[in-house]
């Protein structure tokens, strides 16, 4: 038998970080608001006579092999997967990863990585199909062990179901939410650019929740607004309010930038004001910032200028779309 998945990394439009727990706990009505992408990640399990376990990472290069599940090692370019593999504890196997997503660049591949990879590892071992939240819960948890800080709750649901949706986080847990979104009309609008330079999430993430947490009086002002922001663009979605779309995009952005020294950069800045000034409403950088991917808006007929404009800044166009179905698994 063969197993075969993959899974779509995200966009994030807004609320992001307060899906940390305990972060959301800490501020009443809370959500975030994401969308799955047409950029995927995979990973393929293929029986191995010899025995053993292999593993091949595509888009890195790294590789391991090893006699039992207990010899792999935690090089740093292995160890989602050498975690993921440990608690599945599979044997006769080659495990293949690849991500359409550049490394670092803040559209949740680890997760989505680690999404295919766990779905693939059930089937393997004789389930049939894995719970999404069941399915969540293990990919979070197994994210965190690997980091060694809090994970978000926003990454992986994306990648399990696909869509536009927003995550109502408080007391009783995490509830996704899909939105009615015209996905055409969005994707219209949307370009999606790598800046060439990876990012650290959980450096970023992890610094902000601790001063949180400490009760920085700044950082509980700023979430309050950013929480503000994500209900009105979670309103202005739905409504398919272009305009006021970008317009919190933009507000959400100018907000993030405030959390902690590092999210922007003068390459980022002059990168959104390159976009800006060739006709996008609006840009924010993907994830907890620092590098990484741009997402920017602008109107369907001043997006190809728009592209223009940031190939010609050296940044790498990704083209994509809004992914519908979520994690796909299947074996031969």
């Amino acid at each position: 038998m063969r197993v075969h998945a993959s899974a779509p990394t995200r966009v994030d439009f807004a609320g992001a970080t307060l899906d940390i727990w305990p972060l959301y706990l800490l501020h009443d009505d809370v959500q975030t608001i994401n969308a799955a992408i047409t950029i995927r990640a995979e990973c393929e399990l293929s029986p191995r006579a010899e025995g053993g376990l292999r593993v091949i990472a595509e888009d890195t290069g790294a590789t391991a092999e090893v006699a039992h599940w207990s010899a792999l090692d935690d090089r740093p370019e292995l160890r989602l997967v050498t975690r993921i593999l440990r608690f599945f504890r599979p044997d006769g196997i080659t495990v293949t990863t690849r991500s359409g997503a550049p490394v670092g660049a803040g559209l949740a591949g680890s997760s989505a990585v680690n999404i295919a990879l766990c779905a693939a590892l059930a089937r393997w071992g004789g389930e049939r199909r894995i719970e999404a939240e069941r399915l969540i819960d293990l990919a979070l948890n197994l994210e965190a062990q690997t980091i060694a800080v809090p994970t978000g709750a926003q990454d992986y649901r994306p990648a399990a179901y696909g869509g536009v949706a927003a995550l109502e986080l408080g007391p009783a847990g995490v509830r996704r939410a899909p939105l009615a979104v015209d996905t055409a009309a969005l994707e219209a609008r949307m370009t999606l650019v790598y800046t060439g330079h990876s990012r650290d999430s959980g450096i970023n993430n992890w610094e902000v929740t601790k001063r949180r947490i400490d009760g920085d009086a700044t950082l509980v002002a700023l979430f309050d607004e950013i929480r503000d922001v994500a209900a009105a663009m979670r309103r202005a979605l739905e409504a398919n309010r272009w305009d006021d779309v970008a317009h919190h995009l933009a507000l959400e952005w100018d907000l993030r930038k405030r959390l902690a020294p590092g999210v922007t950069t003068e390459a980022l800045d002059a990168l959104i004001g390159r976009g800006l000034d060739a006709g996008a409403d609006a840009a924010k950088v993907c994830g907890a910032g620092g590098g990484g991917c741009v997402l920017f808006l602008a109107p369907p007929d001043a997006g190809d200028r728009v592209r223009r404009a940031l190939a010609g800044g050296g940044a790498r166009l990704l083209p994509c779309g809004i992914d519908t179905e979520g994690l796909r698994v299947t074996t031969d």
